[in-house]
């Protein structure tokens, strides 16, 4: 068992690495953001000497170099990058709020100098700020990317994590401990639980119960941690998780309270103070009006465009999968908005009597439990299999979002056998639009379980966005290159 001083030394290292992570961020943001704005001062002037003109300042005979407002603009965007916390350990690594706020501080650092601009009636070139303000966004949120890689890598290999320990009633603590194993990136690893059964039991595989409730500080202090998770416990008073929260504080331990809410976004959450009390506002998802409207235009505008630039490659596929003498596409009845029914568009894959041959092969399935998958299914083509890889059968499907029957992003349209079979809750993928892809492709398509893809589908519904549909995308091109899962 790790001595006090041990204890002592694993925060000490856990501080170092967020101090020593974050300065690394900092020279990466120098160095690009020093680099995009006097790049984009020699791109608009040259090597030449230029300067602004100030109404009242250069009149009188001073003059003001380019150099010196770009001096300027560094100093103000680093300035907003480190007041909108961009470094903070509780973002950087995981989850979307980091990148948010690297834009949210680029934009109003320009949107500031704007207006400032216009206030004291500064002609500043707009060449050189829409040079800035693209490239600076783009290079600031690739290398948060890249570091993130790096940083994954590491963990991987055990190092730059955190260790946590999980206090609160038993159930809710294993309920937090599945959840927070779903999710690897955080960097927290549950190293014990501290629960009302008291130690000798295990809360999940590799993850004991070292101590009861009446004893939390001591058990932190015993297993050495640099977090607690507090799961609730009727057990513990509000005063005593007060001082439950002074004590960890003195140990320099992070408090961390786990909401009984889950598959719920971030930006979903608001803590409203409320008589000294911390009360979490919840926001409903909302399925109409303008988001709705800014979701429908965006799979219009990227599908037509996508039809147009594919139209060659449809043709050369479809002659390709009709040499077989059956079809190019393959039309399947599929469940969608509200429970409507709509025809899928598919290029066919698969010999053109599989549905006949189907009942021979159901006691071989490698699906979930609902659906049939097979890994080495004998109907598919050996031009299926090619076009199944690379997720090339799906691109009609495009023809789906365009009529409206489909999204670019959103639940896997599901098949009347499957609707037929949901209990209640299920029926929520429902109110939104099926997708080309979603979570459920990049999170491991074929190989996920009938629970897990449906709490992915949920989680999408409850929490979609136009930014997060844009993400969903990119990834997909990386998953779909990697060939994962898909069969």
């Amino acid at each position: 068992m790790p001595t006090t001083a041990e204890n002592a030394l694993v925060a000490a290292q856990a501080g170092r690495w967020q101090r020593e992570y974050a300065w690394r961020l900092l020279l990466t943001d120098t160095l690009i953001i020093v680099g995009v704005v006097f790049g984009a001062q020699a791109l608009r002037f040259g090597q030449t000497s230029a300067d602004l003109y100030i109404p009242g300042v250069t009149d009188a005979g001073f003059d003001v170099a380019y150099t010196a407002v770009s001096a300027v603009f560094v100093l103000t965007w680093l300035c907003g990058l480190r007041l909108y916390d961009t470094r903070d350990a509780k973002v950087v690594g995981s989850g979307w709020a980091e990148y948010r706020r690297v834009v949210d501080a680029s934009i109003r650092v320009f949107g500031l100098l704007a207006i400032f601009a216009f206030l004291l009636h500064v002609d500043v070139a707009r060449a050189y700020l829409l040079l800035a303000l693209p490239a600076g966004l783009t290079a600031l949120v690739g290398s948060r990317w890249l570091w993130r890689r790096w940083l994954s890598a590491q963990r991987e290999e055990g190092r730059f994590l955190s260790r946590a320990v999980i206090v609160g009633e038993h159930a809710k603590s294993l309920h937090i401990a599945r959840e927070m194993q779903r999710e690897s990136a955080s960097g927290l690893v549950i190293t014990g639980a501290l629960t009302e059964r008291g130690p000798g039991v295990e809360l999940l595989p590799g993850i004991p119960v070292v101590g009861s409730l009446e004893d939390a500080v001591a058990g932190a202090d015993l297993v050495g941690v640099d977090a607690v998770v507090y799961s609730g416990s009727d057990l513990i008073s509000p005063a005593q998780l007060r001082q439950f929260g002074w004590d960890l504080q003195s140990r320099n331990v992070d408090l961390i309270v786990a909401a009984a809410l889950t598959d719920i976004a971030g930006p979903r959450i608001h803590a409203r103070p409320v008589a000294g009390l911390s009360l979490i506002h919840v926001d409903y998802p909302a399925f109409t009006g303008s988001r709705y409207a800014a979701k429908r235009a965006f799979d219009v505008i990227i599908s037509s465009l996508a039809l147009i630039v594919l139209s060659p490659l449809f043709l050369v596929l479809a002659v390709m999968v009709r040499r077989d003498g059956g079809p190019a596409l393959f039309h399947q009845r599929r469940v969608g908005l509200e429970g409507r029914r709509f025809t899928m568009l598919k290029f066919r894959t698969m010999v053109t009597d599989a549905e006949e041959r189907l009942p021979g092969l159901l006691a071989a399935s490698d699906g979930n439990g609902v659906l049939f998958k097979m890994r080495s299914d004998p109907r598919v083509t050996r031009l299926g299999k090619t076009l199944r890889r690379f997720s090339l059968d799906e691109l009609p499907q495009l023809v789906n979002v365009l009529r409206g029957d489909m999204s670019l992003v959103g639940p896997r349209p599901p098949l009347m056998s499957e609707v037929d079979t949901y209990e209640k809750w299920v029926q929520r993928r429902l109110l939104v639009k099926p997708g080309i892809t979603g979570l459920w492709q990049i999170s491991g398509r074929s190989d996920l379980s009938w629970d897990d893809s449906i709490r992915l589908d949920l989680y999408y519904v409850e929490n979609r966005s136009l930014t997060s549909d844009v993400a969903i995308l990119w990834r997909t091109l990386r998953v779909v290159l990697q060939r994962r899962g898909a069969y």
